[in-house]
């Protein structure tokens, strides 16, 4: 690491300055700035996570290493955040990405049984991508759009009131691409 010639408040501690981008990626310098927005504080961890999942799609271990190291965490607290909260991913996702909304009312108009005819349909849990890449299934605690239960999201656009037939048209549609 190379000493800044920037100093702390008191202006007479050196401080090390943060590590080089990753890559020439403009995506690296928007997670820059949320870190130089935080003073790149420890306490900005999970925001900055939640910038690279943003622009990236997911987390992976270049992306958690090069974050420890920019804000002075500790590598395993990086990968605990990652690890802990189901909003962050550490795989790419799918092509596309289909996800259904479990909130109460979605799960009393039977999210249940469209998740479980999802999981059928594409051989894979909720949380994770078809081997080929081109599905991810997802689960949401609650969308806003309880009105119109149960709802999924194909590739971020709301559907209500879907039906499994619907559902499972789409993953079609998605397959024969």
């Amino acid at each position: 690491m190379h000493v800044s010639e920037c100093t702390n408040q008191g202006g007479n501690v050196p401080l090390i300055a943060p590590p080089p981008l990753p890559s020439e990626d403009k995506r690296w310098k928007i997670v820059n700035g949320t870190m130089r927005k935080n003073g790149f504080a420890r306490h900005a961890l999970i925001e900055t996570l939640h910038t690279v999942q943003s622009s990236f799609g997911y987390l992976d271990d270049d992306s958690i290493r090069f974050v420890a190291l920019s804000l002075h965490v500790p590598l395993s607290q990086a990968y605990g955040v990652a690890t802990f909260y189901h909003y962050f991913t550490l795989k790419p996702p799918g092509k596309h990405t289909l996800t259904v909304c479990a909130g109460t009312a979605c799960y009393i108009k039977g999210a249940d049984k469209l998740i479980a005819a999802a999981e059928k349909r594409l051989c894979i849990k909720q949380g994770q991508t078809t081997p080929d890449g081109q599905v991810s299934l997802m689960v949401a605690r609650c969308v806003g759009a309880c009105s119109r239960a149960p709802v999924s999201l194909c590739d971020g656009e709301v559907a209500g009131e879907v039906t499994e037939t619907q559902m499972l048209e789409q993953l079609e549609r998605w397959k024969a691409e």
